[in-house]
């Protein structure tokens, strides 16, 4: 007589999937006892619902170390601004226009760290918000630094440990602040990705490119008369590598070099560019070139003053604080652009910041030029040191300039970047000055449909034309 239970050893083929299974003790089969026992779909399942816990552990980690990034730039900024005010007094003091210089830069840096959470927290695969990030917190160092190193060498000489030192792991802080924003930031924008991949070769060139001159400025030989201290030597510079270090040092040139084949690679997204990733560009631009064009007058204006002195005018220095406000606009368009669900088209923004820019350069070229063209001129032939009289005329000049120039300005930019519209407003007044001179009927209504089609380019166009009721 057979046992009531028996233990079965082989593996039955099972007819519902096509899979063995393993039989329990009381003759059923146990179909999810074993991995081969589950049935595709269901494996498949599984892992999926596997992957997509760890992306969204992944996602909440990648979110945590934004935050913990920003936390870091937030209590770098405070000492920077803390340092800074600690420098206003002492042996060799700040002059009240160099700590507000200081901390209006400190803050226009720690937009980027602001933005750089508010993307990274929300799109931690998006690469846009870490470059944010790494950015914000270079300058915010280098503002640390910079201050430390002043309170140590000049404010206050020797109360502070190595300042040497300290200085020398800092003085390459710039290249990724400049170098980040210039190169990764174009080439990646807006979905972190490169437009293709034949554009890897430049983002391989544009990290070479920021790493080389780091570790170059670190272990250079010499002393830091370019920072303002000359009396400083290279605590970490290797003596034996200063004819290598010099010859090798053209590295430097690649960064401006990067940047412009970053600008051609975001040049290149935005004329495939469409819908949504368009307008997308469209506000960076926007941001970046506003930022550019008062960077440019900025130092146009600066070329005979140093920045932030006491005696630079008063008129100078507010025009080189706004050029610090004006970096705000970088991420404050990349941040706009990437999370704002609805975008506007911003042609028009773009349009006057392109005209008020250039205009705005011509100009301040123009006054410089009369100030101190002119002016050097007259001086030399007057003997007199006063320039008044050349000031009151460059500022007329400026007057009389400003309405031709802005009109000559705006129609280049619109021939040149607004094609359609320039050919569009030819073409309307054109036709205008035909039409007070078109007496026949049928001439006219041909010519107004033509008009129509080409500004306009719709799909069919009907020309009715109600008869009038009233008596002549």
């Amino acid at each position: 007589m057979l046992a009531a239970c028996e233990v079965s050893v082989g593996l039955p083929w099972n007819p519902r999937n096509g899979f063995r299974t393993f039989m329990r003790e009381d003759g059923r089969d146990d179909f999810n006892s074993h991995p081969l026992g589950r049935t595709p779909l269901e494996a498949g399942s599984d892992r999926a619902r596997r992957l997509g816990e760890a992306s969204a552990m992944n996602d909440r980690t990648a979110s945590r170390w934004a935050w913990i990034i920003f936390s870091v730039n937030s209590f770098l900024l405070l000492a920077a601004l803390i340092s800074s005010y600690l420098n206003g007094s002492g042996k060799n003091p700040w002059s009240s226009s160099e700590i507000l210089s200081n901390d209006l830069f400190a803050l226009a840096m720690f937009s980027f760290p602001v933005v750089g959470v508010w993307i990274a927290s929300r799109r931690p695969r998006n690469a846009i918000g870490w470059i944010l990030l790494a950015d914000g917190l270079a300058w915010a160092l280098s503002a640390v630094a910079g201050s430390y190193v002043q309170y140590g060498l000049v404010t206050h000489p020797g109360s502070v440990p190595r300042p040497g030192l300290v200085l020398a792991l800092s003085d390459w802080l710039w290249v990724p602040g400049v170098g980040l924003i210039g190169t990764f930031l174009l080439l990646l924008f807006p979905d972190g990705r490169l437009p293709s991949p034949r554009w890897r070769h430049l983002a391989r060139v544009s990290a070479v490119a920021l790493i080389v001159p780091s570790v170059l400025i670190v272990i250079g030989p010499g002393d830091y008369t370019d920072s303002g201290y000359p009396e400083v030597t290279n605590p970490l510079g290797i003596e034996a590598l200063r004819g290598v270090i010099s010859a090798i040092s053209a590295f430097v040139l690649l960064i401006p070099m990067c940047i412009i084949g970053c600008a051609a690679g975001l040049i290149q997204r935005f004329r495939r560019s469409r819908g949504l990733e368009r307008l997308q560009l469209k506000w960076l631009a926007a941001g970046a070139g506003t930022s550019a064009a008062v960077y440019l007058v900025a130092m146009i204006v600066s070329i005979p003053y140093d920045w932030s002195i006491p005696t630079t005018p008063l008129w100078v220095t507010l025009i080189q604080n706004t050029f610090f406000f004006s970096f705000l606009l970088i991420p404050l368009a990349a941040g706009i652009a990437m999370l704002k669900h609805r975008l506007y088209d911003i042609d028009l923004i773009i349009n006057r910041a392109l005209v008020y820019g250039a205009v705005s350069g011509l100009l301040a070229l123009v006054y410089v030029g009369g100030v101190f063209g002119v002016g050097g001129v007259l001086r030399s032939l007057t003997g007199q040191q006063s320039s008044n009289l050349v000031v009151a005329g460059s500022t007329l000049a400026i007057a009389a300039l400003f309405r031709p120039v802005r009109a000559r300005t705006q129609a280049f930019i619109d021939r040149r970047f607004y094609r359609h519209k320039y050919d569009t407003g030819r073409t309307l007044q054109d036709f205008s000055a035909r039409m007070r001179d078109q007496l026949d009927l049928d001439t006219l209504n041909t010519e107004l449909i033509a008009v129509v089609s080409q500004t306009l380019q719709p799909s069919h166009v009907t020309l009715w034309i109600r008869q009038s009721t009233e008596p002549h």
